[in-house]
């Protein structure tokens, strides 16, 4: 009798065919690491999660959840900590809500809190007990995962695109299988804020990687081809967060995880169509606030106003000081 393989195959076959059968698997569950601290954005996360600061009117999360339901992820889990059962209770039902929204005659605000709403089973929360870095929290949902490929949404990452960056990303990874991660040039001086790619293959669009380094120093960084928050994962990588080894930072870091199975897995970063804003920096975080506005037909006109207003009042108040 063959045993039977990560993808569930028990027919015997050849290892290669195996290995493909499993890259082209659909991808159909997504995890949210969701247990970090917010410290760059104290007071305002010491009891609110950084993942409920909104962008316009809608919580960092939940565009993270928008974007993988528009990509056909079925099943959702969060890796939550201590002080997050907002995110819960967000993606939960309030009958107090609905009755009040319905007894006031207010539809159109029924409607985008129904809207939102995960189905009953679709969705699980992971309890992260220590915040041992990203490897750690996407570990907590191995079992989860459970032999197959995962997407890995971060929310602080925020991509206004015309096609959702993951379901860009499913495209590619039906193509070449194996790891992939969402990527971007960034300058050479800010590599030490990031994983950066060992490119040995780039048509433009997917870049194949014989390595990845996590944070590198601008000197020792192999490329200026860094990962954002947006992952698929080969079951391998479980494999690797398995032995639990930490790295930069003394934290298990998903990155070094992915690293060690090239050679068994292809790697690639996908240049995603869009623009991505670092919501876990204050600066990047207003700067998506204005965009977002910007793009909408609601609100245009009104914010392009407030800018004009800002932007008068900013040089009249700096003054002789600011030249």
């Amino acid at each position: 009798m063959s045993p039977r393989g990560a993808c569930g195959i028990t027919a015997p076959v050849p290892a290669n065919s195996l290995k493909n059968r499993c890259m082209t698997r659909p991808i159909r569950k997504a995890i949210f690491p969701v247990g970090g601290l917010g410290t760059r954005f104290l007071p305002a996360t010491k009891a609110l999660p950084k993942e409920m600061l909104p962008v316009v009117d809608k919580p960092l999360i939940q565009y993270a959840v928008e974007e993988a339901r528009a990509a056909g992820i079925e099943e959702f889990v969060f890796v939550t900590g201590r002080g997050k059962s907002a995110i819960e209770d967000h993606f939960d039902h309030s009958t107090e809500l609905s009755d009040a929204l319905m007894a006031r005659g207010k539809k159109a605000e029924l409607d985008s809190v129904k809207d939102m709403l995960l189905e009953p089973g679709q969705v699980a929360y992971i309890r992260q007990q220590e915040p041992l870095g990203l490897g750690h929290a996407v570990w907590c949902a191995r079992n989860f995962a459970r032999g197959e490929p995962v997407a890995v949404l971060l929310a602080d990452d925020l991509v206004l695109a015309a096609v959702p960056c993951l379901a860009q990303m499913i495209e590619a990874h039906a193509e070449v299988g194996g790891n992939l991660a969402a990527v971007m040039e960034v300058p050479r001086e800010h590599t030490d804020r990031y994983g950066i790619l060992d490119v040995i293959d780039d048509d433009g669009r997917l870049a194949k990687a014989r390595g990845l380094v996590e944070k590198p120093k601008p000197q020792d960084a192999p490329s200026t081809l860094s990962i954002i928050g947006r992952y698929i994962l080969d079951p391998e990588v479980f494999v690797e967060l398995d032995r639990q080894e930490t790295g930069a930072g003394g934290e298990i870091q998903l990155t070094d995880a992915m690293a060690r199975t090239i050679g068994r897995v292809p790697f690639h970063g996908l240049r995603f169509e869009g623009r991505r804003f670092d919501c876990g920096s204050k600066a990047g975080f207003l700067e998506a606030n204005i965009v977002f506005a910007l793009d909408r037909p609601d609100l245009r006109a009104e914010v392009r106003e407030i800018l004009r207003r800002t932007a008068n009042s900013a040089e009249a108040l700096a003054g002789p000081a600011a030249k």
